[in-house]
Formats: structure tokens, sequence, C-alpha cells
């Protein structure tokens, strides 16, 4: 009856309150408010990332947008480490950077699943490399294997045409490694976002329990799910409550459960009518 609840994540949505307009039509505390919260944020950039060039660093920062809510994987760590490069204005090592952690992805998928896959016919040109340079065949064999979604397939060749130009010499780069580096991280940032989602459409999400996010029964099997998704969760049924998140997640779940398989659909129904959501 019980199903993995997602809990580890990692985001920065402050950029949504740098960059929200208050429309005059507001109360004047309110936009008061809107403004201190707002050089709070800035504030913050600034001890983080230091007091010089710190217009520049706000609008570097900015011009990131929001870091995707991402489960806990191999990417998080030297992702931030690409954020911060670019918002301390050090372009060109975070253009080389957000294209090398790209591969260190790919990489990281091909060597982390593709036992998995003995018997497919990639399997075969794979099984004896211990890393991978060559993109268009990660990309091709994790698409094969059904591990990359859609969009995730279209970003990541769309990233490795980035990388290509960005590692082989070409005199323009030095003339506009920021709006280069800008675009390979935002191609990253949205291959995170579409295959590390830590929420939304993705089709392992089990739908109609808002606020919450839990695996499907049936993709819990799926090598990608259960080695990328399932260390992040915890294995609950529908009255789980949550006790405290830090400084660690405590959830109360010692409650007696019928032994018996339930549809994802029922496990929903069950979620919304007993109360405790949360």
């Amino acid at each position: 009856m019980k199903r993995y609840r997602i809990f580890g994540m990692d985001f920065d949505s402050r950029v949504i309150m740098l960059r929200q307009e208050i429309c005059d039509e507001r109360d004047e505390h309110i936009k008061e408010q809107h403004r201190r919260n707002k050089q709070k944020i800035e504030e913050e950039i600034i001890c983080q990332f230091g007091q010089l060039n710190a217009n520049d660093k706000i609008k570097n920062f900015i011009d990131l947008d929001k870091k995707p809510f991402s489960v806990i994987a191999f990417h998080n760590q030297f992702f931030e480490q690409v954020r911060t490069a670019f918002i301390m204005g050090a372009y060109y090592p975070a253009l080389t950077g957000a294209c090398a952690l790209g591969e260190r992805i790919l990489n990281h998928l091909m060597l982390t699943l593709r036992d998995d896959y003995q018997g497919t016919a990639e399997y075969k040109k794979i099984y004896r490399k211990s890393s991978f340079d060559d993109w268009g065949l990660a990309i091709s064999t994790l698409e094969s294997w059904n591990v990359l979604l859609p969009q995730a397939v279209e970003d990541f060749r769309l990233l490795m045409d980035k990388r290509h130009k960005a590692l082989h010499f070409r005199p323009e780069t030095d003339l506009n490694s920021r709006q280069l580096a800008l675009e390979a991280i935002n191609c990253l940032q949205r291959i995170v976002g579409e295959q590390f989602s830590g929420f939304g459409p993705q089709p392992w999400f089990i739908v109609g329990t808002p606020g919450e996010i839990y695996i499907k029964k049936e993709w819990e099997s799926r090598p990608f799910i259960e080695k990328i998704y399932l260390p992040n969760g915890i294995l609950v049924g529908h009255l789980n409550r949550i006790v405290s998140m830090t400084p660690q997640i405590v959830i109360d779940d010692n409650f007696s459960y019928e032994d018996r398989e339930i549809s994802d659909d029922e496990f929903v129904a069950l979620r919304k009518g007993d109360g405790t959501a949360g």
C-alpha cells in the first residue's frame, strides 16, 4: 500500500522575488514589504558572493534565473559551482564548466545504469568503456533505453553543440563569453529541470497530491528511478505526516496498513480522504 515520497531536493528561487514587479495600485505597506524583501535578498547575494562589483553580481544572478527544483544526485554540487562562476563574472570557466558537467552527467547515467540493460544491442557497444566522450553515442544510448525524456534529449544535443564550439578555438568567444556561458547554463538548467525535477509533469510522478511528491508504483523498478529518485525518498503509507524537516527529516508513519497492493489512484484517494496531508 505504500509509495515513495520524495524529500531530498535542491533549489534556489530567490530570483523570483527580485524579478517581481509590484503594481502601483497595491497598498503602500504591501509595496514597502516587497521592497524590504528584495533588499534582503540583494544583501544575501552580496554577502554570499562579495561586495566587489556587487551590482554586476546581482544582475548575473537575476539573468541566470532560478535554479530548478532537482532531486539530489551527482550534478548538484558542481551545478552550483557553475552558477557561482557565472555570478562572479568568470564567464569562460562557467561556460566550459556547464559543458563539462553535461558530459559528466551523461557518464554517470551510462555507468550507473548500463548493467540493467545487458540484454540490449546498445550494451554491446558500451559495456567495456570506463568513460564516454562521444556525446552522440551516450545520448542515443540513453534515449533508446528510455532513460532520457524527449526534451532532455533535445537539450543534451544542443549542449553538445555548445560544448564543441566552446572547447575548440574560436576567436569570437573572447568577445561574447558571457552570452555563451548564459546560453550553456540555461541549457543545462533545462536538462536538470526536466530529467531530475523535484516535481512536475514527469511521467514517474503520481498526480493528485499537491505539495507532495510520490513515485508511481510502476516506475519504482525502472533503473533510473530506482537509482536516482528512490534514494531521495521514504517509503510511506497514505497516513504519513511530517513531524519536522530540520535539522533532519522526521516522518511519522507508525500506522497499521493492510498487506495488499493498491493503485496509484487509490493511494491518492486515501491520502486526500484521511485529512492529514502535510
